[in-house]
């Protein structure tokens, strides 16, 4: 066992999203340069940030430095915490109709007296470019071309860069929700992988998780994938983001003995966060040249 330890522990290789995610970014940028010149469009972005958590700033913040880079037009529109119901769906609405704004993206979470199903059920599906809205959930569940939400997205990106093929692998996804764990199952489905979906639920999930070649999570439990719960040589995929008592940034995977076991591993920073970021980018372009073509038509 040891042998093998050392043998996977010189031969893991990190999956590296920053890398990535850069090389996106400049296709992306090449792309709009040459929408803006040959079309005269530029893509728009618009953010919806309720309240002052300051996770939801930072993110918002990142996402437009990253709209400055590859050239798109952005807007946020920043609401107090006791916003009501009808102010946030006027100004979806209004987005819904600027013929500027290709995107539209709701920062999550929004404060408990906003019903959220009803926020996110109210942006135009064409704009929908975080793949929340249910038209497009159904869209990748039955495995039609649709907006996918973007994290589980960069994680098949990313697979894709490093010529993993999930065809026929065993899967488990640990965590279940409607914006990582059901969406990263569906694409993981469609690809062929043969996919478990194990959450707070699951009895022994320890059982599941040393059967798989490719584990994904992401549930915000620092530490919850340990050095013997992978079986030699699996992929992991290490989704959340969680920040220590120090200030530290780790995902939800014990890297430093985990690492020694795996394949490949995604770091915490420098992974799938900076995937999630080039995927907005991606998809906010898909949208613009959508809505370029469908006013074409009209």
């Amino acid at each position: 066992m040891a042998l093998q330890n050392l043998f996977y522990e010189v031969n893991m290789q990190i999956l590296d999203g920053k890398a990535l995610s850069k090389k996106i970014e400049q296709q992306v940028a090449a792309e709009v340069n040459e929408l803006k010149t040959k079309q005269g469009i530029t893509p728009g972005l618009a953010v919806i940030l309720v309240g002052n958590d300051p996770a939801s700033a930072a993110y918002v913040n990142m996402k437009k430095k990253a709209c400055d880079r590859v050239g798109f037009y952005s807007v946020t529109h920043e609401m107090p915490e006791d916003i009501s119901q009808e102010a946030i769906e006027k100004t979806i609405m209004m987005m819904n109709e600027n013929p500027n704004i290709d995107g539209i993206l709701i920062q999550l979470p929004l404060p408990p007296q906003i019903d959220t199903t009803k926020i996110l059920e109210l942006v135009d599906p064409s704009k929908d470019v975080d793949g929340f809205h249910p038209y497009n959930v159904g869209r990748l569940t039955t495995k039609l071309d649709g907006f996918v939400p973007c994290t589980p997205l960069g994680v098949m990106e990313l697979l894709a860069e490093y010529d993993i093929d999930v065809k026929g692998k065993n899967c488990v996804v640990v965590g279940a929700s409607n914006i990582v764990g059901k969406p990263m199952a569906a694409l993981l489905l469609n690809a062929d992988a043969t996919v478990e979906v194990c959450h707070i639920f699951t009895d022994d999930l320890k059982k599941h998780t040393l059967q798989a070649d490719i584990i994904l999570v992401g549930v915000g439990v620092i530490n919850l994938i340990k050095e013997d719960m992978v079986k030699d040589g699996a992929i992991i995929v290490d989704i959340g983001i969680n920040r220590t008592e120090d200030g530290k940034l780790v995902g939800d995977v014990d890297y430093a003995n985990v690492a020694q076991k795996c394949s490949y591993i995604t770091p915490v920073p420098g992974g799938v966060g900076p995937m999630t970021i080039a995927m907005l980018l991606s998809n906010t372009l898909k949208a613009a040249k959508l809505n370029f073509e469908k006013r074409a038509q009209n």
